[in-house]
């Protein structure tokens, strides 16, 4: 194994710092995934900078209603947390079903977004990946794509992102703040993940040593009118298939307000905004979650063993949505 210097700061600007003065260090919070991939010899950082004692774990009340998340807070924490429940309930089951209980009191929200894709391809160093090494090649594209994307994909990555997560910050418009060696940042949670296309290699717009320091919820009504649908191979611990994050609100049997995004089948978070377009003002039925499923699900492109995907999430964006639809009337 190659060896690894270790260190612990304690303020925000000492990490960056740290991080930022040697480009083979990086940051290590929970360390859920990031230690696996050491062991496999995926990543091969020189130094660990450990800021589990930064004073970024906090849940506090923004002025304008909303929430803040600070990067180091708990999956286990934000999932119990009695604001996150009530008001963004499609966060706190996110969270509850994106891990088993032991790695939810381990990892850290902003890890969560961070973490690597799970392609077997990625995970074997032997393997070509240009996400892994760039210019190697795919070799999901024509070998075992079963859990592949089927949106967001290019000719050189078809590896979906694992957060479940992120999957309903996305529908809930949330922020992700930095802060880095050229000061603080506000990123738009759709933009911190970037799609395959000339640099797969590059998953978030992240400079070395800028830190997430927190992920703001906005204040938004509908989103207590929220809720997570995740499919997978067994009920236990395990990645999606396909999941859905949907807000709704339902005014005299028609759609008032929607947001919806998709989980399993998609190389970043993938906000529906097609089909929150054929879903705004429509009734409120199965026709109508059907109709805004095949047009969201269009674009999409199987490469084999992934085909079953795209029938799949049409059926869970609709059970989802008829799920919603069904708690609100019995509200």
């Amino acid at each position: 194994m190659r060896p690894v210097s270790y260190s612990r700061v304690a303020d925000v600007g000492t990490a960056i710092g740290t991080v930022t003065a040697d480009p083979e260090s990086t940051f290590l919070a929970g360390g859920t995934t990031q230690i696996d991939l050491l062991r496999i010899y995926v990543e091969q950082p020189a130094r660990l900078v450990d800021i589990n004692d930064l004073p970024l774990n906090g849940i506090e009340e923004l002025p304008d209603g909303g929430l803040r998340l600070g990067g180091l807070a708990r999956m286990s924490d934000v999932a119990a947390h009695p604001a996150v429940r009530e008001r963004y309930p499609v966060v706190s089951e996110a969270l509850l079903l994106g891990a088993s209980p032991q790695l939810r009191n381990m990892a850290t929200v902003a890890g969560n977004l961070m973490q690597r894709v799970r392609c077997s391809y990625f995970r074997d160093t032997e393997a070509p990946c240009n996400k892994r090494a760039p210019g190697t090649g795919c070799g999901a594209l024509d070998g075992v794509n079963r859990g592949h994307a089927v949106l967001g994909t290019s000719d050189r990555c078809i590896a979906t992102h694992p957060s479940d997560l992120a999957v309903a910050l996305v529908a809930l418009d949330a922020v992700v703040r930095t802060e880095g060696p050229a000061g603080p940042r506000s990123i738009p949670i759709d933009d911190f993940f970037l799609l395959p296309d000339r640099t797969p290699e590059r998953e978030h717009p992240l400079t070395h040593g800028e830190l997430v320091t927190s992920i703001d919820l906005p204040a938004l009504p509908v989103a207590a009118r929220s809720r997570y649908v995740k499919i997978r191979d067994r009920e236990s611990y395990e990645f999606a298939l396909v999941a859905v994050a949907a807000a709704m609100s339902v005014v005299a049997g028609r759609i008032a307000e929607i947001r919806l995004a998709l989980g399993g089948v998609a190389t970043k978070p993938w906000r529906a905004r097609a089909a929150e377009q054929v879903l705004d003002g429509a009734p409120a039925t199965a026709d109508s979650y059907l109709r805004a499923a095949e047009v969201e699900l269009e674009p999409a492109v199987s490469h084999g063993m992934n085909e079953f995907k795209i029938e799949l999430a049409r059926r869970t964006i609709v059970r989802a949505l008829t799920e919603l639809a069904e708690r609100e009337a019995a509200a």
